[in-house]
């Protein structure tokens, strides 16, 4: 039986001699056809490996990006190189994910790895098209779901193979499942949110979802700026949904009712433009300039939130605290990963930008969970049913 996801595994089926469909999550990041960074291919490879060793012909499906029909540039060709160099033997490649060069290649493959090409080249997998997916069934016996990052979305490859085959979760989806699920059932306590972002409309589901969980909640990134504005706070030219500022008033006042220890920032680096040469200047959050935006948490916050969180004994965190990818507005996001890295406690990151902070820290290592899905993550802090996790046989 699996641990506790409720769902059975690879370990629960007999894959010996059968083609085994895999439905992976290689959605990595290309730039000119090169791949910058291969986290998500690494964290693929023990389920593809331990299939290998159990004597299954293993096929490969992912998506890379949003292409609209075929894109080279967003081929699976570079993936396959990758994938080949980290499993230390040849992975074959498909010019397609389906009908008869898929077919051809599947017949041809003998026991070696089989990687199809991007299954988003065909527009009926986002529409989880029947056809569509008894074709992309048909090439297998068995599938296995270790796309956690796709579990959201009810698409062939993730929801509607299913129909077809008989259907298990893959290593990584069990790893990921067990950890957000069993944080957000049984946290220990105190149990701290950190929440970021550009939209506070994105992330309100998961705090309400969270509230009654948790022992504290510290906010950052964009979707801070509506709650500073519920407090009363101008904060200029900043990026506020006006439209969620009611929604995060509530959210306060039930914070408050719960008991909730709510931390915003005391002070943010901010600027007059939106870019990397804009002047950048901290100040305290009663005195952004006119004219200004906050484009970062400043030095006080980020002392005072990891003062905070030196409480906690189980910390989950879901968004930067500031537009990282410029390097003067970075510094918020950085330097909370380090002082999150450093707790004595249980600590997951909900994957997305906030995974991306904590690779670009060379932190992964040092959290408890690093997960591969940001949309799936958040989804699942929210309490909701994920299609691809729900889909696999029950244990």
């Amino acid at each position: 039986m699996s641990d506790g996801i409720g769902k059975k595994t690879v370990r629960d089926i007999d894959v010996s001699g059968k083609r085994v469909l895999v439905r992976a999550e290689l959605n990595v990041p290309l730039e000119g056809g090169a791949i910058t960074d291969d986290t998500r291919i690494r964290e693929s490879l023990p389920t593809i490996k331990y299939l290998v060793e159990q004597g299954a012909r293993v096929i490969v499906c992912s998506h890379v990006g949003r292409p609209k029909g075929v894109d080279p540039e967003l081929s699976l060709w570079a993936v396959a190189g990758r994938m080949s160099n980290l499993l230390g033997a040849d992975v074959l490649f498909a010019e397609d994910c389906v009908g008869p060069v898929a077919e051809a290649a599947v017949a041809a493959m003998g026991h070696h790895v089989l990687l199809l090409e991007n299954l988003r080249f065909h527009a009926e997998e986002e529409k989880n098209q029947p056809l569509f997916a008894e074709q992309l069934a048909s090439l297998a016996e068995v599938f296995v779901n270790d796309a956690f990052g796709a579990a959201h979305r009810a698409h062939a490859s993730t929801e509607g193979v299913t129909h077809h085959l008989p259907s298990v979760a893959g290593f990584l989806m069990e790893k990921e499942v067990r950890y957000l699920s069993a944080l957000v059932a049984h946290p220990p306590k105190p149990f701290a949110a950190v929440v970021g972002g550009a939209k506070v409309s994105t992330k309100i589901p998961a705090i309400d979802h969270l509230l009654p969980r948790i022992d504290m909640l510290l906010l950052g990134g964009g979707m801070a700026n509506t709650f500073l504005k519920a407090t009363g706070i101008d904060v200029q030219m900043s990026l506020v949904e006006d439209g969620q500022v009611e929604a995060a008033k509530a959210i306060l006042e039930r914070a408050k009712g719960a008991g909730v220890a709510v931390h915003l920032p005391v002070d943010v680096i901010a600027a007059s433009k939106f870019a990397e040469d804009a002047e950048a200047l901290t100040r305290p959050i009663a005195e952004i300039p006119p004219g200004y935006m906050v484009l970062d948490i400043g030095p006080a916050t980020v002392k005072a939130y990891a003062s905070a969180l030196k409480r906690a004994k189980a910390v989950v965190w879901n968004g930067p605290m500031g537009v990282f990818e410029m390097e003067k507005f970075s510094h918020g996001s950085f330097d909370l990963a380090r002082a999150v890295a450093n707790l004595d406690a249980t600590t997951v990151v909900g994957g997305g930008e906030t995974a991306a902070v904590v690779a670009l820290a060379g932190l992964q290592s040092r959290f408890t969970h690093v997960s591969t899905g940001g949309g799936a993550s958040l989804e699942m802090l929210e309490g909701r049913e994920l299609p691809g996790v729900a889909a696999p046989l029950d244990a």
